[in-house]
Order: structure tokens, then sequence, then C-alpha cells
């Protein structure tokens, strides 16, 4: 486990670069934070690091956002979704087999079921405006 401070968010994009760095296809990196902790821009820095053209944004109504590139990106927000069923019928599990980096905001809603899964986790906890403290377990960078 690592302990990271970010003080901008352009510090919690590049510390998401530098994971992406790490991380081969079919990798999991499951979320934890609260809402506006920083989460979608730590994805921003995977998605580039992944050399995913597109600027990533927040899946929040779209439950996820697919990015392609060179090691493509599926982009999950949990918070709405109640169970495995609803997982599956969101690709979750086929974007894992086709190699894709996958990345789950609010894992927390499905600790249970994930607990088992070998994933990178990423607590994101506010401690300022700009400040975070970015927690990772299960990969070193």
């Amino acid at each position: 486990m690592a302990v990271y401070h970010t003080e901008s968010r352009q510090q919690t994009v590049e510390l998401g670069r530098r994971l992406a760095q790490t991380l081969s296809p079919g990798s999991l990196v499951l979320f934890t934070g609260g809402l506006g902790a920083g989460k979608t821009a730590f994805c921003e820095g995977i998605a580039q690091g992944l050399g995913c053209a597109d600027p990533a944004s927040s899946p929040t109504f779209t439950i996820v956002n697919y990015y392609r590139g060179p090691r493509p990106f599926a982009h999950f927000d949990l918070y709405r979704l109640q169970n495995q069923e609803d997982l599956e019928v969101a690709g979750f599990y086929d974007y894992l087999d086709q190699g894709a980096v996958v990345a789950a905001e609010w894992s927390e809603n499905f600790a249970d079921l994930l607990a088992d899964e070998k994933a990178v986790r990423v607590d994101i906890q506010v401690d300022g405006e700009n400040s975070r403290t970015i927690t990772i377990e299960g990969e070193t960078i």
C-alpha cells in the first residue's frame, strides 16, 4: 500500500497517468471516495496514460464511458447499479474479458461482490479544497 498527497487536480491526473503505465490489459481499478474527491480526474490521467485520444469524463449518467486507444479503457460509475445482473448488463465483465483496462468509481457499492477480484484499489480522501490523500493498494507506481 502506498499513500500519495496531491495539491491540485493536475497532480491527481498525473498520478493516474503514472498508474496507467503499470496496468496490463484486463486490469481492474476499483475506486472509493466521496463525491468530488477526484476519482474522475484520476481516471482522466489513466486514460491519458493508456494513450486514449478522447478526454475522459464522468460516466455518472451513462454508467460506462469507453475510450479507444492502444490500450482501451472502460470507465464505470457503479453508483446507480444495484446488483450483479446490472454489472453484467452494463458489460462490466465483457470489457475485462476483452482486455480493456476497467476502472470503477463507487466500488464500495459492490464491496462484497468485488472483494475477491484481483484489482488495484484506489481510495481518494479530500483533505482541503485542492488537496487529496490517495491510497493505492495492489500496484506500485
